[in-house]
């Protein structure tokens, strides 16, 4: 109160709550299930991706507030207690549980107009109902093992394995002390969650089959009631930056270990009775490593409609063409029978998946290198590579070849720490050189290093990238890549690579062209800003426009807030967390920021500075949050060529005025351009699709 403009300026404003604004993102996905423009088996795919997404929110973001934890936590300046924070963020989520339920049956009903059913068990014809009694005694009750909810010798208490279905069943008959005798049966997750029947075009819930049939999993007993539950762990590993020894091992036994967390959400059936959730909270207090108190009536979340969503990826998979987006053409950036170094000799590569082809560019970068007589070494950063790899397969051939082949692999990467461990193994035995992460920080950039013995000397070809290399999410992203041998970014990448490998800690160098965290990449980008609000200050001419993922840190904003007020307009392309407040008198009135969600998940980066008429161009692996820019190796490598430069303002320029989008408007709430169903409306992502066919 009391306080001018100026104040709230050099304060950085009042910033919007982090997870608030996460739970605003997962809103904006559920928006996109809730169009009809969209094709149905799609939207059944985002309904999954809001379930994935909460998930996540609730292990990382729920976790490190409940648990103190700050390994996941983006918050630098906490803006209300955690017990505030707490129930702010149950009274969003049971709000957006309301809307995910409401979507999932009109999904449904949808379904049924094109032929496909879900069905109840009472729903099903008579041969039906016999096949599924069948099914359950040879597919499903092999895999049953009820576990009694009791401390009492030889029953202790169930561990009840994370993000997966569970049922708890009410037994017949008291316990001697009059408690009600509880037992727990695991959904089988090695079976459908939707049980196809004969005809080939109806489902069952396989909770509904289990439910009916339950008795024959406690014999000699009377299940008196089932009922399905939930359990969110906290995601955390607990890795400290003074852990040493065999990295690779503690990792892995540290990831086994997360089965194991801290329950941070428990979710319900809306029929399970009170008592029988007090049980499961007081029963859930008592695992290992429990924290007393810290389960409450807040964390219990009775879910409308079906519980893991999830699960509609099964659905989303089916057969049926007219029903799912069309097939993606993709465009060669490099013609097949064109010699890859030839071409980098000459020109740069702008690269923009999936609209440019992974697998023709990337891939073929570490396939053409791995194979080339005069390629002598090859280096990688490894993040999340996925379960399948052709470009570890290129590596593991170069390495067998003899080749000198480095690859820095992030064992710390959340949810992939086995896999990259699987991958360093394999790796190693073919004779390369692995380094396991660097201690304090995790290695974000997305990289890769190749050099080639050539008539005039060897000479150094990188690819410096916005996103993994994955052939998987390559498909499912939008991501941008620079393939050069510039010689100024070739010697900065050569030179990262060093100190990842020869040093146990990020080193502090004097980089020519590329920005690099954790030691310049924040001061560089704050630098740039400051120089754009110089500009507006002498002439009016400030204009910065930024693509990221996610805009959550103090000093970014508080930088942004004093070029805005200086006069530089600022569009901002920020797809999921953004703290940074709009539209606020004598601050942020010439700040705008849209949000860009469709088909493919926006993942480039894209940093673009006026600079009085001699503008910068970046993208990189870094978001403008504090992780990013202060806890992770990332690189923003700087675009020289006017055509790419050219081709980067094209995507601003159409994604900044994609009518799908959504705008954060002045009270922190986002509002769609167009509304659902708007089938007129043509989407930035529409819109390069269709230019790769022009």
């Amino acid at each position: 109160i009391g306080a001018s403009p100026e104040d709230d300026v050099e304060a950085g404003g009042t910033p919007l709550d982090v997870a608030m604004a996460l739970l605003a993102f997962h809103l904006r996905v559920l928006e996109l299930a809730e169009d009809s423009a969209i094709p149905l088996l799609e939207r059944l795919r985002y309904l999954s991706i809001v379930s994935t997404n909460l998930d996540e929110f609730f292990a990382v973001e729920v976790g490190g507030i409940k648990y103190g934890d700050q390994e996941g936590s983006d918050e630098e300046i906490p803006v209300r207690s955690s017990v505030e924070r707490l129930l702010a963020i149950g009274d969003r989520v049971r709000s957006l549980a309301m809307r995910q339920a409401a979507c999932v049956a009109d999904c449904e009903r949808q379904l049924t107009a094109h032929g496909i059913h879900v069905r109840s068990l009472s729903e099903v014809s008579a041969e039906a109902g016999q096949y599924l009694r069948t099914y359950f005694r040879n597919m499903v009750l092999p895999y049953l093992t009820p576990r009694a909810v009791t401390a009492t010798p030889g029953h202790s208490l169930p561990l009840i394995a994370d993000q997966a279905l569970h049922m708890v069943t009410v037994l017949g008959g008291p316990t001697p002390d009059g408690s009600l005798h509880l037992a727990v049966l695991a959904v089988p997750a090695a079976l459908p969650r939707f049980l196809p029947l004969p005809d080939g075009a109806s489902f069952v819930p396989i909770e509904d089959l289990i439910r009916r049939e339950s008795s024959r999993a406690y014999p000699g007993r009377r299940v008196q009631s089932a009922h399905l539950f939930r359990l969110t762990r906290c995601a955390s590993l607990g890795m400290a930056d003074g852990d040493r020894g065999d990295l690779a091992q503690t990792i892995e036994e540290r990831s086994l270990r997360r089965r194991h967390q801290p329950v941070v959400r428990i979710e319900v059936e809306p029929s399970m009775p009170m008592a029988i959730r007090e049980r499961l909270v007081q029963e859930l207090q008592l695992e290992p490593g429990a924290r007393p108190g810290a389960l409450g009536p807040n964390d219990v979340y009775a879910v409308p409609g079906r519980l893991n969503i999830r699960d509609m990826a099964q659905l989303a998979d089916l057969p049926r063409p007219a029903l799912r987006f069309t097939s993606l053409p993709t465009r060669r950036a490099v013609d097949e029978g064109e010699n890859l170094w030839a071409t980098l000799r000459h020109r740069d590569l702008l690269l923009h998946h999936p609209y440019d082809g992974f697998a023709t560019s990337v891939v073929r970068f570490f396939a053409d290198a791995a194979d080339d007589g005069d390629v002598v070494s090859m280096k990688a950063t490894l993040y999340r590579v996925g379960e399948h790899s052709p470009v570890i397969e290129a590596l593991l051939r170069a390495a067998s070849a003899g080749k000198d082949v480095t690859v820095f692999m992030e064992l710390k990467a959340r949810f992939d720490e086995q896999r990259n461990v699987h991958w360093a193994r394999q790796l190693e035995a073919a004779g390369a050189h692995v380094v396991l992460g660097m201690s304090g920080v995790k290695v974000h950039a997305k990289m890769a290093l190749v050099v080639r013995r050539e008539a005039d000397g060897p000479r150094r070809y990188a690819h410096i990238s916005t996103g993994n290399y994955n052939t998987g999410t390559a498909r499912a992203y939008t991501d941008l890549g620079l393939l050069t041998s510039h010689e100024g970014i070739c010697l900065d990448v050569n030179d990262l690579f060093n100190t990842l490998t020869g040093s146990s800690v990020p080193a502090d160098v004097a980089y020519r062209d590329c920005l690099v965290a954790p030691h310049a990449l924040l001061a560089g980008v704050l630098q740039r800003i400051e120089r754009e609000a110089a500009h507006a200050r002498a002439n009016g001419s400030g204009h910065i426009r930024i693509k990221v993922n996610g805009l959550s840190d103090r000093a970014v904003v508080q930088a942004l807030y004093r070029a805005a007020r200086d006069g530089v307009e600022i569009d901002l392309l920020v797809r999921g967390i953004c703290t940074l407040g709009v539209g606020r008198p004598g601050i942020s009135e010439r700040i705008r920021v849209v949000s860009v969600l469709g088909r493919f998940l926006e993942h480039a980066r894209i940093f673009s500075f006026a600079n009085g008429g001699s503008p910068e161009y970046f993208i990189g692996s870094a978001d403008l949050r504090p992780r990013n820019l202060r806890r992770r190796v990332e690189v923003l490598v700087p675009v020289y060529a006017s055509a790419d430069r050219r081709r980067l303002d094209h995507i601003l320029d159409v994604e900044l005025n994609d009518p799908t989008a959504w705008t954060l408007e002045p009270d922190g709430s986002y509002a769609r351009r167009s509304g659902p169903g708007a089938a007129d409306a043509v989407s930035a992502q529409a819109r390069f699709a269709a230019e790769v066919t022009q």
